[in-house]
């Protein structure tokens, strides 16, 4: 196989010498987003973590080619959590339990017996899941006592289109599907909105139905806000939990056990020939959004090449504050995960992973 006797010495020079510059213990000046909120906004509301040193590992057809730091530590993963989140969702499409992805939130609330969702609204009665999916829902509100305002105009590296508003300042908002947005108020409200219709939490639900089927530890955790608990249907509290690491929570995960669920993804949801997510939502998550093709459900594409000249067009990429990273390359079946990187240096890393995968073995 190309690259198996490869000396990956070089590349994990490079990339441990190119790491994030992040503390190792939480700082508030560095650590996530919230810090760069409007006040009072500008707070922690779930928990935050020590890191570890960078890590992470280069893999095709699920064999370990390459791998540095401590791959087995579960650390903090910001962003790459929504994808996560996406492979919720498409579980629940696949049981029957979230129906249809075009129906509006609010009609399929209100079919559940749900009520005051923060979707029955004029405007908010119009969002689709799909437009949830893939941060196009322009919803308006508050959620967990966070406007979506303070995402508003917010620019993140990875969107070919620069913003020239500052982040939180107000705007008029487009129907929903009209305007692309990444914004992590929307996302928390579609997390919420998904567990209410399950009924159960998140976490449990992604245990039962990916980690334990896949092999995972028991070394990750999905952590919520401290004021983000809601009833389920019998009166018992449930934690709804965010799609990163904004105002802290979110998933921390290991690099091993990320490696376990991107392999599941580039088998198009097959694992050791049980089906745990439908090829068809896996070919969903990587379908450009039309009016953002960038963009998949909670996914980053390499449309025109724009992430990454390296990576094929067909690549598809996790990414987080932080320096988190998943490579997704099905023309090779490659998985790269790197943690606690330098995103400035990123093109160089996956071009000298690419190098390597084309050396002709000794």
């Amino acid at each position: 196989m190309p690259g198996d006797s490869a000396d990956w010495s070089e590349f994990v020079s490079f990339v441990k010498a190119h790491a994030c510059k992040w503390s190792l213990q939480p700082n508030e000046g560095e650590w996530g987003i919230h810090h760069l909120d409007d006040p009072p906004h500008n707070k922690l509301l779930g928990p935050v973590f020590a890191r570890g040193e960078t890590s992470g590992l280069v893999a095709v057809d699920g064999k370990v080619l390459c791998q540095w730091g401590d791959t087995h530590r579960a650390d903090m993963t910001f962003s790459v959590t929504k994808t996560y989140l996406a492979l919720v969702a498409g579980v629940a499409v696949d049981q029957g339990l979230l129906p249809d992805i075009d129906q509006t939130v609010n009609e399929t609330l209100l079919t559940a017996g749900l009520q005051n969702t923060g979707f029955s609204d004029e405007h908010n009665s119009e969002v689709t899941w799909r437009h949830l999916l893939q941060f196009t829902s322009e919803w308006q509100g508050e959620c967990f006592g966070v406007p979506d305002q303070v995402d508003r105009y917010r620019s993140v590296s990875m969107e070919p289109v620069t913003q020239v508003n500052r982040k939180g300042d107000a705007r008029l908002l487009a129907k929903p599907g009209a305007y692309w947005e990444y914004n992590d108020v929307r996302i928390n409200q579609f997390s919420l909105a998904l567990m209410q219709l399950l009924n159960r939490p998140l976490p449990e639900f992604f245990s039962e139905f990916i980690m334990t089927p896949v092999g995972g530890s028991d070394q990750w955790r999905w952590h919520g806000y401290e004021n983000s608990w809601v009833n389920n249907s019998d009166g018992k509290p449930m934690q709804s939990v965010p799609g990163g690491g904004h105002w802290g929570g979110g998933m921390v995960i290991s690099v091993h056990d990320q490696l376990l669920v991107a392999q599941l993804m580039m088998n198009n949801g097959m694992h050791k020939g049980r089906k745990l997510v439908s090829e068809a939502w896996i070919k969903a998550m990587r379908t450009k959004c039309d009016i953002a093709p960038w963009y998949g459900f909670f996914s980053w594409l390499n449309t025109d090449q724009k992430i990454s000249q390296s990576a094929s067009e067909q690549s598809y990429f996790a990414m987080g504050i932080g320096g988190q990273l998943i490579w997704h390359e099905p023309a090779h079946q490659l998985v790269v995960v790197m943690r606690w990187i330098d995103m400035d240096h990123l093109e160089q890393m996956l071009s000298m992973v690419k190098l390597k995968l084309t050396e002709k073995p000794l």
